[in-house]
């Protein structure tokens, strides 16, 4: 009988990043649980998706609850107990709440370098300025630095990633004062790699004092605000999308969503009202 152990090594073999290995096994664990001694049944995969929405769990959250349930169903050779994913009209506005603005990126950064927080300052701005994702710090390193790219390695894809000149500057000038003579820029004091944990709690830290909402700050937002201005000036999703390495350009629609403001202006502007 296959364990959830089996499904963790089976999705590590079919190089799932490391982020979504502990999501699935967190999500099929908990569906386990529900389902306790029960006999594995669609009714019951049904029964446990009813649950979530009762719970008022947000539609994307138990989307991909589905997704890795699925996929786990597949797995066992269950395809009988697949779920079908709740459809979800393309969200046009995003809430003002979650929007995090340049303006409150650079209170962010500049409240890191009042607190002398060198690295959480460069972390921020070397996510921000490049659009990477969190677990892709890793591949910053010196020689990616020192050449102005990064090569970036995630879900069996390769892409390149430019260093812009000022951060390249600003980078350099940190690795010689820190001594990194290669790997990774940001690490610990051990020398390994700060984790995603870390840097989530540091970024937490600096909200009260550079008077940003909590809820807007995290690493994944400032992906979405490098999303929205790059898209701003070039208005091309195709090349955004390769950009941030998304294998869909419906992915890519969600990070340019914005609270909605600059298309009130517009509708403003049509002097429509007589």
């Amino acid at each position: 009988m296959k364990t959830v152990k089996d499904f963790k090594r089976f999705l590590e073999s079919e190089e799932k990043a490391e982020n979504t290995v502990e999501k699935y096994i967190r999500d099929v664990t908990a569906f386990k649980e529900y389902l306790g001694k029960r006999e594995l049944t669609k009714k019951e995969a049904i029964g446990y998706k009813q649950a979530l929405i009762e719970k008022g769990y947000a539609t994307t959250g138990i989307n991909s609850v589905i997704a890795a349930l699925n996929c786990y169903f597949g797995f066992i050779k269950r395809e009988d107990c697949k779920l079908k994913a709740i459809k979800l009209q393309r969200q046009i506005f995003c809430s003002q709440e979650k929007e995090l603005t340049k303006e409150e990126y650079t209170r962010l950064v500049n409240q890191a370098q009042s607190n002398k927080n060198e690295r959480l300052s460069l972390i921020i701005q070397t996510i921000c300025a490049t659009g990477i994702r969190v677990s892709e710090l890793k591949y910053i390193t010196v020689d990616a630095v020192q050449s102005g790219k990064a090569r970036i390695l995630l879900k069996a894809k390769t892409r390149t990633v430019f260093i812009v000149s000022q951060l390249q500057k600003k980078l350099l000038r940190y690795i010689a004062e820190q001594r990194i003579k290669s790997g990774a820029v940001f690490i610990t004091r051990s020398g390994r790699p700060v984790s995603r944990t870390n840097i989530w709690r540091e970024m937490k830290g600096l909200c009260k004092q550079a008077s940003v909402n909590d809820k807007k700050v995290f690493p994944h937002n400032l992906r979405h605000l490098f999303a929205r201005t790059f898209y701003r000036m070039e208005k091309d999703l195709a090349k955004l999308s390769d950009i941030l390495g998304h294998s869909s350009i419906n992915t890519t629609r969600i990070y340019i969503v914005t609270t909605g403001e600059e298309h009130l202006k517009r509708m403003e502007n049509m002097h429509l009202i007589i």
